[in-house]
């Protein structure tokens, strides 16, 4: 049976992942999408930055620590989420930070 300990932590794993594998493998599609909507290069190294960072505060033992890693994720994701709508992008190009909000915030709810 899978506990919910367990399936935050997976979740966890599923949020790094996703996060090192588009700044990493995908990033001239960051570098695009960020370029398109008129943002500069240093928000953008900004915005990595802060998502690897946060990502890897998910990890850590210490509870205000994931709380600060999915707090942080999840505002990211939420100003993603508005940059796309504002620039009225179609669903599929936002679905993933939809996503990612939906997982950051249900880890920050479950660990505070």
């Amino acid at each position: 049976m899978i506990t919910i300990d367990i399936f935050i932590e997976v979740l966890k794993i599923v949020a790094t992942v996703a996060v090192l594998f588009v700044w990493s493998v995908r990033y001239d599609n960051i570098k695009k999408e960020f370029r398109e909507y008129g943002l500069p290069r240093w928000f953008r190294d900004v915005i990595g930055i802060l998502k690897i960072s946060f990502t890897f505060m998910l990890h850590s033992s210490t509870a205000v620590v994931v709380v600060i890693g999915s707090g942080g994720i999840s505002l990211l994701m939420l100003g993603a989420m508005l940059t796309h709508l504002k620039m009225k992008s179609p669903f599929k190009k936002y679905i993933a930070s939809v996503t990612m909000f939906s997982i950051s915030t249900y880890i920050l709810i479950n660990t505070i």
